[in-house]
């Protein structure tokens, strides 16, 4: 059975704050995380992303976040040399979330009652249990958000919810990246002003009139936007001006 994400009744509106603050910097997304862990009733996070997209041979896991802190300098890499490979290849697979039971607790975190929802990675290879959730976002931004401690054990609606908000960690963290390597390349007021009305569903001549501009040069400026952009057309130089936080 397919596991599908959602948010809880409860958090939908907790939910639905989070994803409409913008995100200028990594550590606006440490709060949520933080957050999200004691939901879990965890003891800390890590966020890893997959390196090496479309060459099987040269994918690692690389860790971007985490709050293991000093006092467990190599959690991280042991970590991803515990279950890099399998977590990759289960990510090319599936998006249930994983868990796996540490060398001190070997009782797995969610096993009552939802067992067909989740899978489940070697357990004993680390002195801590957990919980992994799947990300795949597309070409980039794929990878993990994980969070460990011997005490996790959620109900099914609030693997749910930390799912949902996993996938917006993610997101947030590819629009972090983008916006860094289009900044050199910054659109003008112009671009936005004929982006943001094409978005709003306007054609052409529409723009043309609205902004008192020739048709010929709305499509000059979308196209030097679509360009700026590094997409391949109006539609996705839209959706990623979205993302970048140039529109809405």
């Amino acid at each position: 059975m397919e596991y599908v994400m959602g948010r809880s009744l409860g958090n939908a509106d907790m939910g639905r704050t989070a994803r409409t603050n913008k995100v200028t910097s990594r550590s606006d997304l440490f709060p949520r995380l933080i957050a999200m862990q004691k939901l879990a009733d965890a003891q800390n996070f890590a966020v890893y992303r997959l390196s090496g997209a479309g060459l099987p041979s040269k994918q690692r896991l690389i860790c971007e976040l985490e709050n293991w802190g000093p006092a467990n300098p190599g959690f991280a890499k042991a970590f991803a040399d515990a279950y890099g490979d399998a977590m990759i290849e289960h990510l090319d697979k599936s998006l249930l979330p994983l868990s796996w039971a540490g060398g001190h607790d070997r009782a797995a975190p969610g096993l009552d009652g939802i067992t067909p929802f989740m899978s489940r990675l070697k357990d004993g290879l680390l002195p801590f249990s957990g919980i992994a959730f799947p990300v795949r976002l597309g070409a980039v931004g794929n990878g993990f958000v994980v969070f460990s401690g011997d005490d996790i054990d959620p109900s099914s609606d609030m693997i749910v919810e930390l799912h949902a908000r996993s996938c917006q960690i993610m997101i947030d963290l590819l629009s972090l990246d983008e916006r860094r390597a289009a900044t050199a390349e910054a659109l003008s007021e112009r671009e936005i002003a004929c982006l943001q009305l094409a978005g709003d569903g306007r054609i052409s001549e529409e723009i043309a009139d609205r902004l008192g501009l020739s048709v010929h040069t709305v499509n000059a400026y979308l196209g030097s936007a679509t360009i700026k952009l590094d997409s391949v057309n109006r539609i996705q130089a839209i959706a990623k001006a979205i993302r970048l936080g140039y529109i809405s």
